[in-house]
């Protein structure tokens, strides 16, 4: 455990020292170092945040100019509007070290997945399971409504970044619709190989359920795309189709359970998939939760749903026990009240304490503005503190991003504001709070703040991530929406593939469980992700409708999306809903298809190699 603690320490020391050179290249840099900072997910309908001008795809060549830096130079625009100025960072200052830029970006890269992730796991799910039980959600509804939106909110943040710049929603599509592939293909068919020897059944009806509402919203998807627009009404009729669904999900299991004299505590709801009656439920999701939890999983107390439930991402990106809980030590930055009982273990270095300041810089922004009310996780220090901060953060994001447009005075108005509401906030919660425990009243404005700063975060991260794809496009020659199809989906999948294929692996329950999930997550990926992505567009289009991408590789896509759904939808039934062996392989020769296609087509029009 020591050893798997000290790797991802490592990791987390890694991405602070990359983070360090970042921040000290943006101080010191070559480029605008004096310039604006804006974020672009609150950019204005005429601007764009992460975007490719037209004089870019020369940047290779850079014709007229002695190196790619002058060219960045000569063309300012190329530079991504985001906080770091990777095209800078790459062709100005490792301009003599290229293998040193690739190595930092690579490695930033991995970063920014990670911090997508962890912010899911240990900030946004922890706030969306708080406020199920707040609003008293039955098992059932939170399982169609808030526990997809925590496992896929790294899917649908980076979609939304993505669609924020005007020239970037080919890569929004592209990863949902490269998730929603790889989830149906790779990891379907993975979990159908793997269990192949186990003779489970799943489900027939509530898998052709899912199976079917997910090919409604691909080919809805298709139809948007084709007409190559889509107004207000028609984005909030295609996340309508979620909402439909979800109705209908939740109905069919209240009406299931009063039939059936069943209780909800008793029943494993993920969905409404599994049809399983009977006394034992109880027995099977303690089983299944005991087989899916490791100690890096938070112990959520006193929840209505599951803890296996939200695996996707807890699983497999939580640090909530992972900061010094294996050698007995708090956490160096818990602010904790009473600190003589670890007096003598902080009185000695070790290496596990270097690595805990290591990790610090990726820690200790977001702990200090977003609230957190969880048991094992208060601190009256961080609550006062993220209080106070929340809105100071949201004051500076307001104001880079308007800053050509502002007075000097409307900017200074703003950050007084926000440091008087943030003082005025920080004050109430330093007197009404106590050290030992979280606050029992009041829960609700303190869940609503630590999830709407959880989302500030991620559309933070998510700018940066879709920028530095965009920057990785331009410096390989790449089609960014090759990289979204593959790099991005990729990235934002590996908790669906690790944590669902362990979930099944465990054989009975799990292999129903990891199934309905592998559905469920491309579904509300695709209706709300891609939804909201549209009702975005299109409001800030208003009156005009909002164009779409006309790109015939989408349609190629969403061609193999429905291909591997109709795999599936035929093999299933004919093993009799068993998963095995040649159903998996072919989801996986599909899948195998799918990316010679892509690539192919991106060689043979010359997106791969600007140079030709």
């Amino acid at each position: 455990m020591d050893r798997h603690f000290n790797f991802r320490a490592s990791l987390h020391g890694l991405y602070t020292l990359v983070l360090v050179v970042f921040c000290f290249h943006r101080m010191t840099g070559n480029l605008n170092s004096m310039g604006r900072i804006r974020v672009g997910f609150l950019s204005s309908p005429g601007s764009s945040s992460v975007q490719t001008p037209p004089d870019c795809t020369g940047l290779n060549q850079h014709e007229g100019f002695e190196s790619q830096c002058e060219f960045l130079i000569a063309y300012p625009q190329c530079n991504s509007d985001v906080f770091f100025n990777y095209l800078n960072f790459f062709y100005c200052s490792c301009q003599t070290h290229a293998s040193v830029g690739y190595i930092v970006l690579v490695i930033w890269l991995a970063a920014l997945f990670y911090l997508l992730g962890n912010t899911a796991a240990d900030y946004f799910c922890c706030s969306l399971e708080k406020l199920s039980n707040l609003l008293r959600l039955p098992p059932t509804l939170a399982g169609v409504t808030l526990l997809p939106l925590g496992n896929g909110a790294p899917d649908v943040f980076a979609s939304i970044a993505a669609f924020a710049g005007t020239d970037n929603g080919d890569v929004g599509l592209s990863s949902i619709l490269g998730g929603a592939i790889f989830v149906t293909c790779v990891v379907v068919g993975t979990i159908s190989i793997c269990v192949a020897d186990q003779f489970v059944s799943i489900d027939k009806k509530c898998f052709v359920r899912d199976v079917l509402v997910l090919m409604l919203a691909v080919v809805s998807l298709a139809v948007i795309l084709l007409v190559g627009n889509v107004s207000i009404a028609g984005a909030i009729v295609f996340v309508s189709i979620y909402v439909v669904y979800t109705t209908l999900v939740a109905a069919n299991e209240f009406f299931r359970q009063r039939i059936g004299g069943l209780k909800v505590e008793t029943s494993v709801p993920l969905l409404a998939v599994t049809q399983t009656d009977g006394p034992e439920n109880g027995d099977l999701e303690s089983e299944n939760m005991s087989s899916t939890e490791s100690d890096d999983v938070p112990h959520l107390i006193e929840s209505k749903v599951p803890h296996w439930m939200w695996s996707s991402n807890v699983a497999i990106y939580s640090e909530v026990h992972g900061h010094g809980s294996e050698d007995g030590t708090d956490p160096l930055w818990g602010w904790k009240d009473d600190e003589s009982v670890h007096e003598s273990k902080d009185s000695s270095f070790s290496c596990a304490k270097l690595y805990s300041w290591l990790e610090l810089p990726l820690t200790l922004p977001r702990r200090l503005t977003i609230p957190i009310i969880e048991e094992e996780r208060w601190s009256k220090g961080y609550a006062v503190a993220s209080v106070t901060f929340a809105p100071l953060l949201l004051g500076f994001l307001w104001n880079t991003q308007h800053d050509g447009s502002q007075s000097q005075l409307a900017i200074v108005l703003i950050y007084l504001a926000a440091a008087v509401l943030g003082c005025v906030l920080g004050g109430v919660s330093f007197i009404c709070t106590r050290p030992d425990q979280p606050p029992q009243k009041w829960l609700l404005p303190w869940v609503l703040g630590g999830f709407f700063m959880s989302i500030i975060w991620f559309y933070m991260i998510a700018n940066e991530l879709v920028s530095l794809l965009v920057a990785f496009g331009l410096i390989f020659g790449i089609n960014p929406s090759i990289l979204g199809l593959t790099v991005l989906a990729w990235g934002n999948s590996m908790g669906d593939l690790m944590s669902n294929v362990a979930l099944a692996v465990h054989g009975g329950e799990g292999v129903q469980i990891a199934m309905s999930g592998c559905y469920a997550g491309p579904m509300f990926n695709t209706l709300a992700g891609l939804g909201i992505c549209m009702l975005i567009g299109s409001w800030s289009n208003r009156p005009e409708s909002y164009t779409m991408s006309g790109d015939i590789g989408l349609f190629f896509n969403i061609g193999f999306l429905l291909f591997s759904l109709l795999w599936s939808l035929v093999m299933l039934p004919r093993n009799g809903m068993r998963p095995n062996k040649s159903h998996g392989i072919g989801l996986m020769v599909i899948y195998v298809m799918f990316l010679g296609t892509r690539l192919g087509m991106s060689i043979g029009s010359g997106s791969l190699d600007n140079a030709t």
